[in-house]
């Protein structure tokens, strides 16, 4: 059984309440139709009704089990708009400015929404850009208690058990963060981890990689992940975490053994965090294409609820996946 229909086996165990707030949006659509239909998630739909089911009509797909909630005439929107305002009104929005973005912006609805604890997480990005779609998230239901970064990671089944925990593994920060403060790479590492472990039951062992390895070069940027390991260890002291570590360092064991004697973590890494968003994404991009792997994410990490970004050249079964995804998150 792959990573993702682990997930899904997961998520069909509890299913959450996940919204879908470009609710008119055809992928999105036929993408409810199944979530329901196999019982991953209690599903909403944002938008007009009759639209919806006109986009169902043409795609032939069935919305039983389905919900739908039209922020422009719902009779929640003046309590949610309410509680935007008292939220924001400190960075200067007024009452009607709450009114409109609730009423006419089913992004700003849906993660008011969420905060209000009418629904479990939000799943968005098919239409509308990361930023679009992080903003109302950030502003709204922000980062979860004693966390202060949002980030992201990937996680990577390999078409080979040999690295990983039986081919699983974990990539942070490939979408978020450009370049991450010590401060910051130290959150990423916890996080990454705890997802691991609440989404593929892994057993984390992680990497804070670099270009050197315990000191054989010296930079600037090998200080950062220095710091950003020390950081890490007093934060999460309990965490399997080593650093600085080169690659082949991190993943083979014999060069793991002879470059950080006596590390439980060298050699045997099952999540790797990189030092900068450039090097993250194209590592996680290297790995997917020339080994095969299959990259499932970006997977926001570090906000109070669940919320998760798509590209904009998903499909109906990548919706599928992150909505899963997000419904496991919110059991956690």
């Amino acid at each position: 059984m792959s990573v993702i229909e682990k997930i899904k086996a997961k998520a069909k165990q509890r299913p959450m309440h996940i919204l879908l707030p470009e609710g008119t949006e055809p992928r999105t659509v036929q993408a409810a139709a199944r979530i329901a239909a196999e019982g991953i998630a209690r599903v909403t739909l944002l938008g007009d009704a009759g639209e919806i089911a006109k986009v169902a009509q043409e795609k032939g797909v069935e919305l039983g089990g389905v919900e739908i909630q039209n922020p422009a005439t719902s009779e929640k929107s003046p309590a949610y708009a309410q509680l935007l305002f008292e939220l924001r009104k400190a960075k200067g929005m007024t009452e009607d400015q709450a009114r409109e973005l609730v009423t006419t912006n089913p992004l700003y609805y849906g993660a008011v929404m969420v905060k209000a604890g009418d629904a479990d997480g939000m799943v968005a990005g098919a239409i509308h850009s990361t930023g679009d779609v992080l903003r109302p998230a950030l502003q709204i239901i922000k980062t979860a208690p004693g966390i202060k970064v949002v980030s992201s990671c990937f996680i990577m089944e390999l078409a080979t058990a040999r690295y990983g925990q039986e081919g699983v593994m974990i990539f942070g920060d490939c979408a978020v963060i450009p370049n991450p403060t010590a401060e910051e790479l130290a959150a990423i590492a916890i996080a990454s981890a705890q997802t691991g472990k609440s989404l593929v039951d892994l057993d984390p062992k992680v990497a804070m990689l670099s270009f050197s390895t315990k000191g054989s070069a010296k930079d600037a940027l090998v200080t950062k992940v220095q710091e950003a390991t020390a950081l890490a260890h007093a934060q999460a002291p309990e965490l399997e975490l080593d650093g600085e570590l080169q690659a082949d360092a991190a993943l083979v064991e014999s060069v793991g053994q002879l470059k950080s004697p006596g590390s439980t973590v060298a050699g045997h890494a099952n999540v790797l965090i990189f030092p900068d968003l450039q090097a993250g994404n194209i590592g996680y991009k290297l790995v997917q294409r020339l080994a095969g792997a299959q990259a499932v994410g970006p997977i926001i990490q570090g906000l109070a609820k669940p919320v998760n970004d798509l590209s904009r050249g998903c499909s109906v079964e990548d919706i599928v996946s992150v909505v899963a995804i997000t419904a496991v998150k919110a059991q956690a």
